[in-house]
């Protein structure tokens, strides 16, 4: 296990951190007038995380199976140069939503009122965290960029479970500290979550930009490291 392969996952970990489910909704939850309930917010991240672990498991022995079946070819150095194109491609198409156009932010605030509507028990809270990651699970492209450098990477099965646990913990680690910081200093984060709200519906066009853009430079450094390419700058 590689250097490299802990600081692409860590990456991809906050990228994902800051998608609708993982952050989105509790800070919404968060805005949520009265006192905070904090197990109920903790329900609604454990379930989260507990969902893209399975489906990361699943996804990782799938991929992992994949593999040996073809034979190490996905070591092969072709289909190295077509992850690479790939990163670059995501990289360069992130460029499109830059933020200066027209930000469609419908489906945003759809979620933001579900997210502040209607029952607020714990069982709703678990219903609402898996629509939203199942709402992801088409555009999840940090995940299933960390489940690809996983199933490809020379680790064993504890440790593909304990970085997938790790990635998991990560992901929702703003969420709790923003959590955190609600319940300790209600009044000095109030502020705060407001102009987060704010951003979020001001920025959600290009909110998927920024995904693009990261995933595909990590799929392109981990590619461009296999091939050796960056073996001058990093010797």
């Amino acid at each position: 296990m590689s250097l490299g392969l802990l600081l692409s996952l860590a990456g991809l970990a906050l990228v994902d951190s800051t998608s609708i489910g993982t952050l989105f909704i509790p800070i919404w939850l968060l805005l949520a007038p009265g006192r905070v309930s904090v197990r109920r917010i903790l329900v609604y991240l454990g379930t989260i995380a507990a969902f893209y672990f399975a489906v990361g498991l699943v996804l990782v022995w799938g991929g992992t199976r994949l593999a040996e079946a073809l034979g190490g070819a996905l070591d092969h150095r072709p289909v190295l140069w077509a992850q690479l194109v790939l990163g670059v491609g995501l990289f360069l198409l992130s460029f499109r939503y830059d933020g200066k156009r027209r930000p469609r932010t419908g489906g945003v605030l759809r979620w933001r009122d579900r997210a502040t509507a209607g029952d607020s028990s714990a069982r709703w809270l678990v219903g609402l965290a898996l629509l939203a990651a199942l709402a992801e699970v088409a555009t999840m492209l940090p995940y299933l960029a960390a489940v690809g450098l996983l199933a490809t990477a020379d680790v064993n099965g504890p440790t593909v479970v304990a970085l997938l646990g790790g990635y998991c913990l990560v992901m929702v680690v703003p969420a709790l500290l923003l959590l955190t910081a609600r319940v300790a200093f209600p009044t000095r984060i109030a502020p705060v979550l407001a102009w987060l709200n704010r951003w979020i519906t001001a920025k959600a066009g290009s909110a998927l930009g920024w995904i693009l853009g990261i995933a595909g430079f990590l799929l392109a450094r981990d590619a461009a490291l296999r091939l050796g390419l960056l073996d001058r700058f990093t010797g």
